[in-house]
């Protein structure tokens, strides 16, 4: 008897993508708010005995302070802008890897979260600061956005050169629940061809056995019948 297998309900890729974007993006945003609120430039909070530093600053640069905008500060909106369409078309039409969408959301969080600084807030749309708050030992201030684009980075490697996964798999199992799975359809169509032997419609070794055994019941009365008849 065939069985047929139940396929378990998963978030769809492009779901996965929207949603870690979306939520990631709120994140960011509500920190921004926050720091703005509460942080004074002049009067950074040193946490954890100095190895976290709350900083409110300014970027018209890239992530981390890097490459200071100035006059190029559009040159940076313009590449965010692109890399939002580029990440948004290849989910919606290329995308076949839930892990990949995971990562790629982080990536559309962050951009979307330092994209929209560029875009609303001081000096003027398309030239905006960035607003950062976030500062460790010898290292540039960043914000939660920067977080991340830098675990977008860190999912991207892992996935294409650790683990070896295609954006474009549309197989997601284990090679080694592919590999059970391959052992168990064997094992199961043997298993149906014992049920659905066929009967035999010719005699049974026991049957055989049966006329052998009547067959030398009449030899040895033949055989002792012969003397007899001899002797009248």
């Amino acid at each position: 008897m065939q069985t047929t297998r139940r396929t378990p309900l998963r978030p769809d890729r492009r779901l996965i993508w929207g949603l870690t974007a979306l939520i990631g993006l709120s994140i960011d945003q509500v920190a921004k708010t926050a720091a703005l609120a509460r942080l004074d430039p002049d009067a950074p909070i040193s946490l954890l005995g100095g190895l976290l530093t709350l900083q409110l600053a300014w970027n018209d640069g890239a992530a981390f302070s890097l490459g200071g905008g100035g006059n190029l500060t559009w040159l940076f909106t313009t590449f965010a802008v692109l890399v939002f369409c580029g990440v948004t078309w290849f989910v919606l039409r290329r995308l076949r890897h839930r892990g990949w969408g995971l990562v790629l959301g982080l990536l559309t969080a962050g951009v979307l979260g330092n994209l929209a600084d560029r875009l609303f807030r001081p000096p003027g749309p398309g030239v905006g600061h960035v607003v950062d708050y976030l500062q460790l030992p010898k290292w540039p201030i960043f914000n939660v956005a920067d977080i991340f684009v830098t675990s977008a980075a860190i999912g991207i490697i892992w996935l294409s050169v650790i683990k070896n996964v295609s954006p474009y798999a549309t197989l997601e199992a284990s090679p080694q629940v592919e590999q059970e799975s391959d052992r168990r359809e064997p094992e199961s169509g043997a298993q149906e061809g014992l049920a659905q032997e066929p009967e035999h419609t010719g005699s049974t070794p026991r049957d055989d056995r049966d006329h052998d055994e009547v067959g030398n019941d009449d030899t040895r009365t033949s055989n002792r019948s012969t003397p007899q008849k001899a002797a009248e």
